[in-house]
């Protein structure tokens, strides 16, 4: 009895002890913090209410996680909703994706699109899967795919390798491209067997010589991969109209400078254009030169602002022959997304894709090049109704960067420029990338293509087409100020060929 009295006073002494020099630990760290608001006079918060000022750093850092997790509706976030993310990931884990009672989307504010419904609904028996379409039908290796949706360029550096990795076997095994981003052509690209599109943006990454240019010898050496399918040169993106790629030096470890042909442990920052391409027949002549040395099908993606360039480009294709033409062009929208960007760029530059895709349709309709050039849409289109949309529009595909990302677990931290990445999507921390497993979400990435495909498919029989390629912008409807809806192809009316003068006399 004596022993266990001794020891349980000897255990209240400890902690006793251990109280005081917690509260001495606290009291002095507070007594700091104190004396350096004080003196310090960079942040007149913490000078004026020293220590509790502190606290509104704090709470704005949290404030964001807060909001997302407790507080928003499921339509209100952005750049994605929460009733978007959990379409988009119900659907990546292969689970029910259905709703119940009601619709909680607004279906009144300007420019939502309404499908407009077939009394006499497609049958199932009577429908039928998306169409085939041939791109680069002129070269000596068309590519020919039927899937709707794509994978976007994310760059192998801004990407982590598990992320890469399972995307690789997904695209595989939904059927789906997977575009490699500026950041050149990893093992992890290949890994998985899908097709590949090789994008080759200002810096050229992956394909150029010491001094940044072009070069043909490595060019052939990536086309040479039968998983290499199509080149895109990429103008500009919608998060980024006028600027290159930014990847901080943090994620430039040696194997992504080794692949992109830079400095390790530098910031990779590419030129805001293509230093040799400054005009609409240098930009011709560019592709055409990529396709001779590749073999392959050769495009450009770009954000679309001006627009008079396209009606120069298409002119000058008519003058030199259809084969000139680009095989295909990437639209992106002004609210694309990206690792890393300016504000004002994010924010304020380029044509969202409601209004850029069919004024690119109808450019090229009116001179007669919309079938020899197909048509890529990207920039927030997640979910079928907005793939839906695009198709009505008049693309041929949609492509998506950020859908992909969550059905590999993003949360939308907003830490993609950090290399913190919580999920291990955009970090090269291997602490952080354990919890991202390629067999599991390359899973996800095929069940994502899957459902789209169903998604879309739901849209385009209720519409009363046999396949979502047959969708037209008469199918869809556009909510405008006056609270009423108009036909899309009432907005944007068909173009038809202009006449060749010449010809008709």
């Amino acid at each position: 009895m004596e022993a266990f009295s001794g020891f349980a006073m000897s255990s209240l002494n400890f902690l006793s002890t251990l109280f005081v020099f917690v509260i001495g630990v606290v009291v002095l760290c507070v007594a700091v913090m104190l004396v350096v608001d004080l003196t310090q006079k960079k942040d007149a918060v913490r000078r004026n209410y020293p220590v509790v000022g502190r606290f509104r750093y704090l709470f704005s850092t949290l404030g964001e996680f807060f909001r997302q997790y407790f507080f928003a509706m499921d339509r209100e976030e952005m750049p994605f909703n929460r009733a978007e993310r959990e379409w988009v990931t119900k659907s990546a884990r292969g689970v029910d994706n259905t709703v119940a009672f009601g619709s909680t989307r607004n279906l009144s504010p300007v420019g939502t699109a309404i499908f407009v419904n077939c009394p006499y609904p497609t049958l199932d028996i009577d429908a039928s899967e998306p169409s085939e379409v041939t791109i680069g039908p002129h070269t000596p290796h068309p590519y020919r795919t039927q899937s709707i949706i794509h994978i976007s360029g994310m760059s192998y550096g801004a990407l982590s390798t598990p992320a890469i990795r399972a995307l690789s076997k997904g695209a595989a095994m939904a059927g789906c491209w997977l575009n490699t981003g500026e950041g050149g052509l990893s093992p992890h690209h290949l890994e998985g067997g899908s097709d590949i599109v090789f994008q080759i943006g200002t810096a050229k990454y992956g394909v150029r010589d010491p001094d940044g240019t072009l070069s043909d010898e490595k060019l052939a050496e990536v086309a040479a991969h039968p998983e290499v399918k199509m080149f895109e040169l990429k103008l500009s993106q919608g998060a980024k109209p006028g600027k290159g790629g930014i990847l901080p030096a943090a994620k430039v470890n040696e194997e992504i400078a080794r692949i992109r042909g830079i400095p390790a442990f530098e910031d990779s920052i590419s030129p805001n254009r293509h230093p040799e391409i400054n005009s609409t027949p240098q930009l011709l002549d560019m592709i055409a030169h990529i396709r001779a040395v590749t073999g392959k099908p050769t495009g450009f993606k770009s954000v679309i602002g001006a627009y008079g360039w396209l009606e120069q480009m298409c002119q000058e294709i008519v003058a030199r022959g259809e084969e000139s033409a680009p095989d295909f062009i990437a639209i992106d929208s002004g609210d694309g997304g990206t690792g890393a960007a300016p504000m004002p760029l994010m924010d304020n530059v380029g044509l969202p894709i409601r209004e850029s895709l069919p004024m690119v349709v109808d450019i090229l309709c009116r001179h007669g090049l919309r079938d020899r050039i197909r048509l890529i849409a990207s920039g927030k289109l997640i979910t079928p109704a907005e793939v839906a949309w695009a198709l009505c529009a008049g693309a041929d595909f949609v492509a998506s960067a950020r859908g992909f990302m969550f059905t590999l677990g993003c949360i939308q931290a907003l830490k993609c420029n950090k290399n913190t990445c919580p999920t291990g999507i955009t970090t090269h921390d291997r602490r952080l990338q354990r919890g991202l497993n390629p067999e599991e979400k390359s899973v996800r990435v095929m069940n994502f293509v899957n459902r789209m495909h169903q998604g879309v498919g739901l849209i385009a029989h209720s519409c009363g087409v046999d396949h979502p390629r047959q969708l037209k912008r008469h199918h869809v409807r556009i909510v405008q100020s006056d609270g009423k809806s108009r036909p899309l192809d009432e907005l944007f009316p068909p173009q038809t060929p202009k006449l060749d003068l010449d010809q008709v006399a």
